[in-house]
């Protein structure tokens, strides 16, 4: 027989061993919580012509009915979308059924209602924010909107797939940035038209060039351009020495903004400035002097440079 020493211990034991599950069932709610979600949202890459992309989320702030909203494609489980969670998938291009249903236990709506059915194309990708009420019907979203929502939203990692017709998405490289708009515009008048080789002064400007001036002019005031600065860069070629080539460049910049300011352009809104022949266009220019001056002419310019911000 037990005695009551044996006996408090067997019930201490016993209340220990009770407590375990309580304990282990509190560990895995915890450890669900922090594995209910990845990382943040980032740009999806596109998706060849083989696939159809589609990105479903739940707002952050839906709050209407608790619990998950159950994702279904083609009527199979595919997710379960907490408020904050998003999911990212593929599917084959043609029509698919696809819906996120909330409190849809135990009968399992998106299984066996009526499912709504989309036409998806290939190489799309579709953006479908989850509804907060029991029917189910994905409501699409433009991307720009979407990816606003989703700046704060992260990818439901909780739950397996069991939906047989998603795929792994096969991405193509992401498109490049396009580069960012110059602010301003430059206008480039060949030096040769403007001066003779090695001349520079106002009385150098040749009736060609006095006609190439008067033509920019006419073609600033025709573009509506802003007029509030503009920059005039003289360019030398390499044929000289580096001191005498930026004088020689700003000389030609000097006088380039003289002959504006006379065609009506505002003299506080111009600059003359001097590149020297640090900025040349032409390449591995060889030869006898006569040659390299006629392989260097594209170097000899001025350019009018306009800023187009308003």
């Amino acid at each position: 027989m037990f005695n009551r020493h044996q006996v408090l211990k067997a019930a201490l034991l016993s209340i220990a061993l009770c407590n375990i599950p309580t304990a282990l069932a509190d560990t895995a709610m915890q450890t669900t919580a922090i594995k209910a979600f990845g990382n943040l949202y980032s740009q999806v890459p596109p998706v060849s012509n083989s696939q159809a992309q589609v990105v479903y989320y739940r707002s952050q702030n839906s709050s209407a009915l608790p619990g998950a909203a159950h994702v279904y494609v083609d009527r199979e489980f595919h997710a379960a979308l907490l408020p904050g969670g998003f999911t990212a998938f593929c599917v084959a291009p043609g029509v698919h059924s696809l819906g996120a249903y909330l409190k849809d236990a135990p009968g399992y709506s998106g299984k066996n209602s009526d499912a709504y059915t989309a036409t998806l194309t290939g190489g799309n990708t579709y953006f479908l924010r989850a509804t907060e009420d029991t029917t189910g019907k994905p409501l699409s979203v433009t991307r720009a909107n979407a990816e606003r929502d989703l700046a704060v939203i992260r990818q439901q990692v909780q739950a397996v797939s069991r939906a047989s017709t998603v795929q792994a998405c096969n991405y193509l490289p992401m498109p490049e940035a396009a580069p960012a708009a110059k602010p301003y515009k430059d206008y480039v008048l060949p030096g040769d038209v403007l001066f003779r080789f090695g001349k520079s002064g106002y009385g150098d400007i040749s009736s060609t060039g006095n006609k190439a001036i008067n033509a920019l002019v006419t073609q600033l005031q025709n573009e509506n351009v802003s007029l509030k600065q503009i920059d005039v860069i003289g360019h030398t070629d390499a044929i000289g020495s580096p001191s005498s080539n930026q004088a020689l460049g700003l000389k030609r910049a000097q006088t380039v903004r003289r002959l504006l300011i006379d065609a009506g352009l505002p003299a506080s809104a111009i600059r003359a400035n001097s590149a020297g022949a640090n900025d040349p266009v032409t390449q591995q220019c060889k030869g006898s002097r006569a040659e390299l001056i006629a392989c260097y002419a594209p170097d000899r310019r001025v350019v009018v440079r306009v800023d187009i911000r308003n």
